[in-house]
C-alpha cells in the first residue's frame, strides 16, 4: 500500500503561505488566445479548414440487399426519387449505382438515363458521378456508351484488389489504366477511389507517376467496409483515417479528400473527417447502420443527408451549393 508522506505536505504547504503562485505578467489581461504581451506576433492564428462542406449522397451502391435494409432502393423510380429528395434539401451531389429488376447491381445507359437525366434537367448545376464497374461481359462496352453521352460528370476508379467481405473484389491494372484514359476522353473526372494506404500507393503507381492523372486529383476514402482499412474501435477509426490521408497527401497535397461515411464506423467518421477539413459522402451505399455503438438501420437517403449537414452546421461549415460542388470537382479536371 502506497504512504504518503503527510508531515511533508503540511511543511510544503505552510512554506508557500497556503497560496498558489501567480506571476500576471500580461496584466490587466488575465489570458489572450491570440497575443503575448511580450511580441506582437500571432500566437493563434484561424485553422486551415474550408468554409464548405461538400455532402455527397450515395443512393444505393452495389452490396445491401433489402433483407439487409428494407429500406435500399432497387428500381429507376426510387434511386431518382430518393437522389431527388437530398437535392431538394440541399445536397452538394449524388452518387449513383442502378441496379437490375432482381435487385443487383448493373451497368445500364438506360437505367442511368432514367435517373440522371431528369435531374439533371430539374437541377442544370448538378453534377453527378456514377459508378461504373464492368463485371459481366458486354459491360465494358455499355460502359463506354455511358461515358460517351457525358451524363456523368466523374466517374471513381478503384485502385484495390481486396476481398470485399466474401467477395473478392480486383482491379487489374491495365483496365484501371484504360478506364482512366476513356473516363478522361469522354470530359470526365477519373475519382481516385481508395480502401486502403496500399490502394494510394497503387493509384501513385499505376496512374500519377505514369503522368495520366496529375494533381490535384479528386480522391474517395472508403474505409471500414470487410475488407478495407479495418475500424472496429475508434482508436482504428482515428489512426486508419489519418493513416490514409497523410498517405495521400504524400502523393498529391492539394488533392480534394473525401471521405464515405461506411461500415460499422458509419456517421462517425464522417464527423472524423468533416472535423479534419475534408468532404464527406453519407447515404446508403456504404453501410445500413447509422452509428457505430447501436444497429439502428438507416431509414432513407435524406435522413444520412440531415445528419451530414447538421455535422456541418456544429462544425462552422455550411454545406457547399451544387454549384461550389461542380466547382470543386472541375478543379480536379485533367488538362
Amino acid at each position: 500500500m502506497v504512504k504518503i508522506d503527510w508531515d511533508r505536505v503540511g511543511k510544503g504547504v505552510a512554506r508557500e503561505n497556503e497560496r498558489m503562485i501567480w506571476r500576471p505578467y500580461g496584466a490587466p489581461i488575465v489570458l489572450d488566445l491570440e497575443h503575448s504581451a511580450f511580441h506582437d506576433a500571432p500566437i493563434s492564428v484561424p485553422w486551415n479548414i474550408p468554409e464548405t462542406l461538400a455532402v455527397s449522397v450515395a443512393i444505393t451502391g452495389a452490396f445491401f440487399r433489402r433483407s439487409q435494409n428494407p429500406n435500399q432502393p432497387y428500381t429507376p423510380e426510387e434511386i431518382r426519387n430518393s437522389a431527388r429528395e437530398c437535392l431538394e434539401a440541399g445536397a452538394s451531389t449524388v452518387h449513383i449505382h442502378v441496379r437490375d429488376d432482381e435487385g443487383y447491381n448493373v451497368l445500364s445507359l438506360d437505367r442511368f438515363e432514367q435517373v440522371v437525366a431528369p435531374l439533371k434537367k430539374d437541377y442544370p448545376d448538378l453534377s453527378v458521378d456514377g459508378c461504373l464497374v464492368p463485371a459481366l461481359e458486354g459491360e465494358w462496352a455499355e460502359m463506354k456508351r455511358v461515358l460517351a453521352t457525358g451524363l456523368l460528370d466523374g466517374a471513381p476508379i478503384n485502385t484495390t484488389t481486396t476481398y470485399i467481405g466474401d467477395s473478392l473484389f480486383s482491379k487489374p491494372a491495365p483496365v484501371m489504366i484504360e478506364k482512366v484514359r476513356l473516363i478522361l476522353e469522354n470530359g470526365g473526372i477519373p475519382e481516385i477511389a481508395v480502401y486502403t494506404d496500399a490502394d494510394v500507393a497503387n493509384a501513385d503507381r499505376f496512374l500519377i507517376k505514369s503522368g495520366l492523372i496529375k494533381g490535384p486529383a479528386f480522391w474517395l476514402i472508403l474505409p471500414a467496409l470487410p475488407g478495407c482499412s479495418p475500424m472496429e474501435n475508434p482508436r482504428q477509426m482515428v489512426e486508419g483515417l489519418m493513416r490514409t490521408v497523410t498517405t495521400i497527401r504524400d502523393v498529391d497535397p492539394d488533392g480534394v479528400i473525401m471521405v464515405c461515411a461506411a461500415g460499422r464506423a458509419s456517421m462517425y467518421v464522417a464527423t472524423l473527417a468533416a472535423a479534419m477539413g475534408l468532404h464527406i459522402r453519407v447515404g446508403m451505399e456504404d453501410t445500413y447502420w447509422l452509428w457505430p455503438h447501436r444497429d439502428d438501420r438507416i431509414q432513407s437517403n435524406l435522413q444520412t443527408f440531415e445528419l451530414g449537414a447538421k455535422l456541418g452546421e456544429v462544425l462552422g461549415r455550411r454545406v457547399a451549393t451544387r454549384q461550389e460542388y461542380t466547382d470543386m470537382l472541375r478543379s480536379c479536371a485533367q488538362g
